[in-house]
């Protein structure tokens, strides 16, 4: 299944509804006033009453608003995930499948000897979207880069990737 849809609009005004709050309390515990950087980290933070703020020093536990991977890297982080015993992915979650076609010749030429080399890969990534309610961006679908920022980024958000 390719995916074509972008962000839903719940998702980003559940992230915009506990902006100000969690603003407000980081500029408490602070003392300051925030960076735009700082701002998103607050509004992703799981503790966010609780968790260190010393910059160079704390690590805390982010709560992303979508995963998005590369069909590269994806196939470790994806053997992991099933170990965990979870059924779906509880945060958005999307496989691309573009780092693996090398450019050589022109797109069609290239992306034929893409999928011709790294088939069995592709299909692992495709199932094993599938079975865990990830989306799926075929060979050929887009780069992963543009892709994010076209249909998944929007201001205060927070992405990870592989």
């Amino acid at each position: 299944m390719t995916v074509a849809s972008s962000t839903p609009i719940g998702l980003i005004q559940d992230v915009y509804s506990t902006l100000d709050d969690r603003v407000a309390a980081g500029r408490r515990r602070l003392g300051r006033a925030l960076t735009v950087a700082e701002k998103v980290l607050v509004n992703h933070l799981s503790d966010p009453e609780g968790a260190g703020m010393e910059r160079g020093v704390s690590y805390v536990d982010l709560l992303p608003d979508r995963v998005a991977m590369q069909d590269a890297t994806a196939q470790m982080a994806w053997l992991q995930f099933m170990t965990a015993g979870l059924d779906k992915v509880h945060v958005p979650t999307t496989t691309h499948c573009d780092h693996l076609i090398q450019a050589r010749d022109d797109g069609k030429t290239d992306l034929a000897a893409a999928i011709d080399g790294n088939q069995e890969v592709y299909d692992f990534l495709a199932s094993v979207s599938a079975r865990y309610g990830a989306g799926f961006w075929e060979p050929g679908s887009g780069i992963i880069h543009q892709v994010v920022l076209e249909q998944y980024a929007f201001p205060g958000g927070m992405m990870i990737g592989t």
